[in-house]
């Protein structure tokens, strides 16, 4: 079979030629563009795996009327059919189905080689918004050119995947004086919710993939670092490569210089400066600062880790692997569920197994998202967690407040003004273990910045109910309450909830927690907890929720705070058992989680129910949903379901009937006229 011939040199020709015409300063694949682009393509993987080799067939960087600078990123084809591979989903296919970058894709197809050149630019250096250019062409049967354009816009809010621009026929858009128009064109461009939920989910699967290769990879080769070691220096990498525009320049791998002839610039000491910068600006309490930065510089200055070997301290090594395998994504603008999965798997490295505190287990993402609802949080809430962990909960309450506030508040000012005090003084939790406390933090400042008042404190014996910060001589006024505690604490946890309650006069209070708390484990907690608050709802949940982590049986318990729970009260009991979700723990699945039964719907119908009640069954019957009083001074009552109805109906009646004459007639035919003797 003849290999069909690549016409390349003739699209790079015709395409160069237009942007000769234009005016424009393009480089070419062997040129320089700028240090920080030239740096990044050599740093980023290559089209066939490894580094360095990024060399796109022309780029250039041009500037709009905003000032603001657009690097250009084109690659030429010559061959029919090899503009861009896309998926189903009409999107750039650069990666495969485990999640690993699609070589064969990114090399063949013009496109797919241009976006994977914007991303090495948007994961290693300060641009956010990249133009990907692909073309490539074919000569007919008479000699003559035929080319086709592909245009693309890869940016952080559309997390590196890409977006089509609109259809081209040459370069001209890029041209002086079409230049703004088209910028404009790019910047109107929006994903939709539904496109943004699914690249949510794909980025959470690549989490997982880039945290499971750089935890292997520390681990194989990396001697001598310990779990809290990892987590530490996963903190650290991150706050020191953040920076803040205009005031800290984000630590950079060049930075890091492997020196100590002056003793004063060693790799660690250079970042633990760039830290201190950060936090110092960020003007976070000084006991907290101090905490920090005590708490890092113990791995961070470790002499091990900064003696230099073969030309490089095991710190810059392993500071550099961090920013390969997991800078993009705090890069793009995370949201909620990329941290749930960036936090959930670093918790796991912490190696709790070995000791008493194996129960303590971080909340999936979507389970927080419906505590949150549970307790009806809003723009105006005060939402506080007293066991916070890496502060999921917190995060997925501070979430739902900034769309609340965005969706309520139309003065752009006011907006701001609201945000800022949600992030400041709207939120407070509290985690006493130091090493979850450095990713509640980190977790915090990433989701820009609400770690003011997280509290490195034992909420049961030290803390008085006051802010940690800012107005520390005043109460927190609590009006929602989101836990998950540790189930090894007395009553299941319900020692946290007992607490936080006492504290509070008004609002709504969601937990999940081990269901032997509702059925006697708890009983003088749950008795004291309901002379001063009603309990609204009893959630069971599935058994496999924390699938890899621990297999016990969960209830979330929905509380309304400040109103004694009377005996006639109806208590709205359901059994949430099935999800929609299906879960692994495969370790090498890319998926692990699959909404196989409209998961998102359930979801939203269980919020509803718990606030209106059965009017709202849509998806669950009334097998799942019942309704039933609790005796408040028992406190073991707290889980019941909707009673099975034994007696027999006439129709099972006739069905038994029917069954044995089918079953009598059928042996008579068979030769046996003594049914009654069969099994004798």
């Amino acid at each position: 079979m003849n290999k069909i011939k690549s016409i390349e040199p003739n699209i790079a020709d015709l395409a160069n030629g237009w942007m000769k015409s234009y005016g424009l300063d393009y480089k070419l694949e062997q040129e320089s563009l700028n240090t920080e682009i030239d740096k990044a393509l050599k740093d980023y993987e290559s089209k066939g795996g490894g580094k360095g080799g990024n060399r796109p067939d022309a780029k250039l960087l041009l500037r709009d009327k905003n000032l603001n600078d657009f690097p250009i990123l084109i690659e030429y084809k010559g061959v029919k059919g090899k503009l861009e591979k896309l998926n189903t989903d009409e999107e750039v296919e650069n990666k495969t189905s485990k999640n690993e970058l699609n070589y064969k894709n990114i090399k063949d197809f013009a496109v797919n080689g241009a976006v994977h050149y914007a991303n090495a630019i948007l994961h290693h250096t300060s641009y956010a918004d990249i133009i990907a250019i692909g073309m490539t062409g074919y000569k007919d049967i008479s000699g003559k050119v035929h080319h086709q354009i592909g245009v693309y816009f890869v940016s952080k809010d559309n997390f590196g995947v890409g977006q089509k621009v609109g259809e081209f026929s040459d370069f001209s858009f890029l041209a002086p004086e079409n230049f703004d128009s088209f910028i404009e064109t790019v910047k109107n461009l929006k994903l939709s919710q539904e496109e943004l939920e699914r690249i949510k989910d794909q980025k959470e699967r690549e989490i997982d993939v880039s945290l499971t290769k750089l935890n292997n990879d520390i681990y194989e080769n990396e001697k001598g670092l310990g779990e809290n070691d990892r987590v530490y220096l996963v903190a650290a990498a991150i706050i020191a490569t953040l920076g803040v525009a205009g005031k800290v320049k984000p630590l950079e791998k060049d930075d890091l210089k492997s020196e100590n002839e002056t003793g004063n610039n060693t790799d660690g000491k250079i970042i633990i400066r760039k830290i201190e910068d950060f936090l110092e600006e960020k003007k976070l309490p000084t006991d907290k600062k101090d905490l920090i930065i005590r708490t890092l510089s113990n791995t961070i200055l470790a002499e091990n880790i900064n003696k230099i070997q073969d030309g490089e301290t095991q710190l810059k090594r392993v500071f550099s692997k961090i920013i390969d395998d997991i800078g993009i994504y705090y890069k793009i603008g995370l949201t909620t569920d990329f941290t749930g999965k960036l936090f959930n798997e670093m918790y796991g490295w912490l190696g709790f197994s070995q000791d008493k505190l194996n129960d303590v287990v971080l909340t999936p993402s979507y389970v927080s998202n419906l505590l949150v609802k549970l307790s009806r949080v809003n723009k105006d809430s005060y939402v506080w967690d007293f066991a916070t962990g890496s502060a999921g909960l917190l995060v997925a309450a501070m979430n739902e407040m900034l769309i609340d506030a965005k969706k309520t508040i139309k003065s752009p000012e006011e907006l701001t003004q609201k945000q800022i005090k949600i992030k400041a003084e709207q939120l407070l939790g509290l985690e006493l273990l130091s090493s979850v406390y450095m990713l509640a933090i980190l977790n915090m400042i990433l989701m820009g910045d609400g770690s003011s008042n997280i509290l490195n404190k034992d909420s049961l014996t030290d803390f008085d109910g006051n802010y940690g910060f800012g107005k520390t001589d005043e109460k927190f006024p609590a009006d929602a309450f989101i836990l998950n505690p540790p189930y090894s604490a007395d009553g299941n946890g319900m020692v946290f909830v007992e607490k936080a309650l006492e504290m509070m006069h008004k609002g709504y209070a969601a937990i999940i927690i081990q269901n032997s708390a509702g059925s006697g484990k708890a009983k003088d907690f749950n008795q004291r907890i309901l002379e001063k608050n009603t309990l609204v709802a009893s959630i069971k949940m599935p058994i496999d929720i924390f699938i890899g982590k621990s297999s016990v049986q969960t209830n979330i318990y929905v509380f309304k705070v400040g109103e004694k729970h009377h005996p006639e009260e109806m208590v709205k009991f359901i059994d949430f058992s099935e999800d929609g979700y299906t879960r692994t723990s495969r370790k090498k699945a890319s998926n692990n989680l699959k909404d196989t039964n409209k998961a998102k719907e359930r979801y939203e119908e269980i919020v509803n129910l718990v606030r209106f009640g059965k009017s709202k069954l849509n998806i669950f019957s009334e097998k799942e949903f019942y309704e039933n009083t609790i005796d408040p001074k028992n406190g073991a009552d707290w889980n019941q379901s909707a009673p099975i109805d034994t007696k027999p109906t006439l129709k099972d009646f006739k069905k038994t009937v029917s069954d044995y004459l089918s079953w009598e007639v059928t042996n008579i035919l068979k030769g046996n006229d003594n049914p009654d003797d069969l099994g004798k």
